[in-house]
C-alpha cells in the first residue's frame, strides 16, 4: 500500500486582466500624435534621464506599460492608452500592437510583477502581495514552490491566436512542469484570478488527460467571469474608468475597444439568456446577450453620428470589431468549451455586492442639448448581484454542468460581501484560499481528495463539495 504524507504542492499563479505588468519601448516608427507631446518628453526624462543619469542604471528603452500610477493623470493618459492600444488586421485575422510599440512582459515564472502593479505607489496598486504573503508564512518560497505565469492580457487564446498568445501557452505548460519537476515530481495547484480562470481552463482543455492528471493536483478558481460582464458592454460602449475618478472613459475607450480579450469578456446568451435587455441605447433600442453583433456594430455608427465621420471609417471600424467577435468569441464561450478540465477544482467566487445588471443610455439622451451623446456618456445602472464586477449568473455559470459531470471533483466556495478585488486583499477571504491550497493532499505515487465537512465562517463562506 502506497504511504500518504501531505507536503506543500507548488503553486503556479495566473492573474487576471491588468493583474501584471507590462513593458513597452517605442522604436522611430513610432509617431506620437500632437496632443500627446507633453508626454512623449516625459517619457524621455523619466525613462532616460532617471534610470541612466540619476540611477546609473542601463537603459534598454523599456519602459512600464501596466501600471505606472502617473499615466492615470492627464496629460499622460492618453499617450500610455495610446500606446497599449492593438491593432487589427482583418486580412489576416490578427492582432498586434501599433507601429512602433515593441512590448514585453517582465518577469515570468516569478510572481514579482503582480504583488504590486505599480511598485512605486505600492499603496494603491497591490494585487496579490497579501496572498503571496500569506502563502509564504505557510512555508512557500518564491521561485521553489511558488511561481507565477503573468501574461499580455491584451490577447486572447483560440484558433486566432496571435503568436504572443500561443507562446503564452507554451510557456505555461513549461513552467508548470518546471515546478512539478523541481518540486520532486509534486503536480502544481494551477491558481487563478478573474480572466486568468478562463485562460487557465482553455489551457487544460486543450491538453490531454493523462498530462493534465500527472502535473495539476488542484485547479482553484477566484471571481471567474465563465459567461462574461454587463460591464463589459459599458467598457465597450461608453469606456470604463475602472472606478478612478479622474479618468475619463472616454479617453481610454479606444484602448478597451482595441483589446482582443475585451471581446472574450462580453455576455454570453447561455449565461444571460437571450431575451433579457443588457444595454438600452439612446434611441431606446435594447440588446441582449444574443445581439452583440448588432451592439458591437451600433456603438461605433449610434444615430447622430454618422455625418461627422466619414463613412468608409465607419463601414471598416463596425466590420472590424464585428469580424473579430465572430472569429473568436463564439469559439471561446459556447459551453463545449467550457466543459469540465477533470482535474480537481476549487471554484471561489464573492457575492452581495452591487453590481452593473443593465445599463441604459435613454436618459442621459432625453434633452435636446444630450440628444446626440449616443454612447458617449456614462449611462444610468440598474444594479444586481455579483462582486461588483462580475454578474452572479456569471460567477456560478459552470457548476451545475461541473458538478454533474462524471469523474469531476468539485468544491465550491462562495464569499459574502466580496467584491472582484477586494478578495485578495481582505484577510479572511486570504485565509480560505490558502487553506484549499494548504488543503491539496499528493504522493509521489497517486493523487487523492478526501470529502470531508466544509468549514464554515458564519455570513463569510458557504462551502459545498461535488463528487459524480
Amino acid at each position: 500500500m502506497a504511504s500518504t504524507r501531505m507536503r506543500l504542492s507548488p503553486v503556479v499563479i495566473v492573474p487576471g486582466t491588468g493583474g501584471n505588468q507590462l513593458e513597452a519601448k517605442l522604436t522611430e516608427e513610432y509617431k506620437a500624435a500632437g496632443s500627446n507631446i507633453f508626454a512623449w518628453y516625459y517619457y524621455h526624462y523619466y525613462y532616460y534621464y532617471y534610470n541612466r543619469v540619476l540611477n546609473k542604471k542601463e537603459d534598454s528603452g523599456y519602459f512600464r506599460l501596466w501600471l505606472d500610477v502617473l499615466s492615470l493623470f492627464p496629460p499622460f493618459m492618453s499617450f500610455f492608452s495610446e500606446c497599449r492600444c492593438l491593432e487589427y488586421d482583418v486580412q489576416i485575422n490578427q492582432y498586434g500592437n501599433l507601429k512602433g510599440v515593441e512590448t514585453r512582459v517582465p518577469s515570468f515564472g516569478s510572481i514579482d510583477g503582480m504583488d504590486y502593479l505599480d511598485p512605486t505607489f505600492k499603496s494603491v496598486s497591490a494585487y496579490m502581495i497579501h496572498l503571496v504573503n500569506a502563502l509564504t508564512n505557510k512555508g512557500y518560497e518564491r521561485g521553489r514552490t511558488l511561481f507565477g505565469a503573468p501574461y499580455d492580457f491584451r490577447y486572447a487564446p483560440g484558433p486566432h491566436a496571435s503568436a504572443v498568445a500561443r507562446n503564452y501557452l507554451t510557456d505555461l505548460k513549461g513552467l508548470i512542469e518546471q515546478a512539478y519537476t523541481a518540486n520532486d515530481n509534486q503536480p502544481v495547484v494551477l491558481l487563478s484570478h478573474s480572466m486568468g480562470a478562463l485562460w487557465s481552463l482553455y489551457f487544460l482543455n486543450n491538453h490531454q488527460m493523462e498530462w493534465r492528471q500527472k502535473f495539476v493536483a488542484h485547479f482553484v478558481t477566484i471571481a471567474a467571469p465563465w459567461g462574461g460582464t454587463v460591464e463589459q458592454m459599458m467598457t465597450f460602449a461608453s469606456g470604463n474608468s475602472v472606478g478612478v475618478p479622474f479618468v475619463d472613459p472616454l479617453v481610454v475607450r479606444k484602448e478597451q475597444r482595441s483589446s482582443e480579450s475585451n471581446l472574450w469578456l462580453l455576455p454570453v446568451s447561455w449565461v444571460f439568456g437571450k431575451h433579457r435587455p443588457l444595454v438600452i441605447s439612446s434611441s431606446g433600442r435594447s440588446y441582449t446577450a444574443a445581439d452583440m453583433k448588432e451592439f458591437l456594430h451600433d456603438i461605433i455608427t449610434p444615430a447622430g453620428f454618422a455625418a461627422t465621420i466619414a463613412a468608409a471609417d465607419l463601414h471598416q471600424s463596425c466590420n472590424h470589431l464585428v469580424t473579430a467577435y465572430e472569429s473568436r468569441v463564439p469559439h471561446l464561450t459556447e459551453k463545449t468549451s467550457l466543459q469540465a478540465p477533470r482535474v480537481p477544482v476549487t471554484l471561489i467566487y464573492g457575492h452581495g455586492v452591487p453590481t452593473a445588471e443593465m445599463l441604459s443610455y435613454e436618459e442621459k439622451s432625453s434633452s435636446s442639448s444630450s440628444s446626440k451623446l449616443g454612447f458617449d456618456c456614462v449611462p444610468k445602472i440598474v444594479q444586481g448581484d455579483g462582486d461588483g464586477t462580475v454578474n452572479l449568473c456569471s460567477l456560478t455559470a459552470v457548476i451545475q454542468e461541473w458538478g454533474s459531470t462524471p469523474g469531476q471533483i468539485l468544491e465550491v466556495i462562495a464569499l459574502s460581501n466580496k467584491s472582484h478585488r477586494k478578495i485578495l486583499l481582505d484577510k479572511d477571504s486570504i485565509e480560505v484560499i490558502v487553506n484549499v491550497i494548504l488543503n491539496t493532499t499528493s504522493t509521489t505515487t497517486t493523487t487523492t481528495t478526501t470529502t470531508a465537512a466544509a468549514t464554515t465562517t458564519p455570513q463569510q463562506q458557504d462551502s459545498v463539495l461535488m463528487q459524480s
